[in-house]
């Protein structure tokens, strides 16, 4: 690029000028465009880098545009410039922490405020990319530790809290907590539940559910990593059933950035020695292929408990990407998640006690499930969360299955919201 974001954002003021309000009207047609896009753009090849680069430039012009920095944020995290992505948004924050993604179809028949933290495209429900060109109007506050409601709040049907568990997000989550106890509208994903979703306490929450395996996740520290690296400890001093082969990623990582599967001491060191991380996950590795060797992963939403297929990704390595597992490029493997997907109702009833006994103890309303099946039938759980990606974008012409399937999920969510009425507590 011909210019660094990082030198843009020096010139930001590092608080709002006097007239900001005013200033901010100035830009009034610049609209906050979310994350939908951008993935839309990128599935169907699309040259992020430009996109960026534009935006760029008009931003080194309209220095107080809030809408057109977090715009430009969500490219550079778009494009994998994280650092300079979370520099950006934190200058557009200082300027503004509310926006807005109006519904296409106006008046809109419900308003959302979904509560934000600052951080990654991984730190916050994805929701504008499920329910893109709807009618339903998304508001974001971005809150904070010392503001997790906005002070002027928004006219709102019900409120989302979208924030993502983590050390970062848990000062925000623990204020909301008092704070949306009595709230005169409906909440979904109470904050008080989303610490459900942290690796390790979703597998103490999920453990003795018969048809359903996710194994002990604890977290352990760089320094006692190098300690059983070196014999001076054992991985049983951890926890008493974990064997080699292990499993390993930074706690914080998303997306499986430094997730490995370690089959011995010296991978430990050889591990350690490419990842600086202080502290790491580590769970015992479940082999999930098939008779042939092929490893399946599905990811299931749950909406106010009920079940929904959202992929299937096939492959011949067990650390599956739906958009590295060839589903692109592999018909066959496209005939198979179509399959799955027109029949999601007998993997449904097969694990429905699983499924249901998930929603109960997560108790959050809308919930992702990363998941796989044993060879022994049993549901093999990976991950549960409200921040995975789910959408409808990938190309008719190679996915026609996926419209059908994907609309299926928004309308139980559309109907979610439309149901409410007044402050309920989740139905169990």
């Amino acid at each position: 690029m011909t210019t660094t974001a990082k030198a843009i954002a020096k010139t930001v003021p590092t608080s709002p000028p006097p007239d900001t309000d005013r200033k901010m009207t100035n830009h009034s047609a610049t609209p906050f465009l979310g994350l939908a896009p951008f993935l839309r753009m990128s599935i169907a090849g699309g040259d992020l880098r430009q996109v960026a680069q534009s935006l760029l430039e008009q931003a080194g012009n309209e220095q107080t545009n809030a809408a057109l920095w977090m715009n430009l944020s969500t490219a550079f995290f778009s494009i994998g410039q994280r650092e300079m992505g979370l520099s950006i948004q934190e200058q557009a924050l200082l300027l503004q922490r509310t926006y807005r993604i109006p519904a296409p179809r106006q008046p809109a028949r419900f308003r959302l405020l979904m509560l934000m933290a600052a951080g990654d495209l991984a730190e916050n429900t994805p929701l504008d990319c499920l329910l893109e060109n709807g009618d339903i109007d998304l508001i974001f506050y971005y809150a904070s530790p010392d503001a997790p409601l906005p002070p002027s709040l928004p006219a709102h049907d019900a409120l989302l809290v979208a924030i993502a568990d983590g050390e970062a997000n848990r000062p925000i989550l623990q204020g909301l907590e008092a704070l949306l106890r009595d709230w005169p509208k409906p909440v979904l994903n109470a904050p008080q539940h989303i610490p459900n979703t942290e690796r390790g306490a979703a597998s103490a929450l999920l453990q003795q559910i018969p048809g359903l395996l996710m194994p002990p996740t604890r977290q352990i520290s760089r320094a006692a990593l190098q300690a059983i690296a070196g014999g001076d400890a054992r991985l049983s001093d951890v926890f008493a059933d974990c064997q080699f082969p292990v499993i390993l990623r930074p706690v914080g990582s998303q997306a499986g950035r430094d997730l490995a599967r370690i089959d011995d001491l010296p991978g430990i060191t050889r591990y350690l020695a490419g990842v600086a991380d202080p502290s790491f996950y580590l769970s015992r590795f479940i082999d999930y292929t098939d008779a042939n060797g092929v490893f399946r992963k599905y990811r299931i939403a749950l909406i106010a408990g009920q079940p929904f297929a959202c992929h299937m990704g096939i492959s011949a390595h067990w650390m599956i990407h739906y958009v590295n597992a060839g589903m692109y490029e592999d018909s066959a493997k496209r005939a198979e998640e179509a399959a799955f997907m027109d029949n999601f109702a007998a993997f449904a009833e097969r694990h429905g006690d699983a499924l249901k006994a998930i929603y109960q103890r997560a108790k959050l309303d809308y919930l992702c499930i990363d998941c796989a099946e044993t060879r022994d039938g049993e549901l093999l759980i990976f991950e549960i969360d409200h921040v995975m990606v789910v959408h409808a974008m990938d190309p008719a012409d190679l996915f026609p299955y996926k419209q059908e399937h994907m609309l299926k999920v928004r309308r139980a969510f559309e109907n979610l919201l439309f149901g409410l009425s007044a402050p309920q507590p989740l139905a169990l």
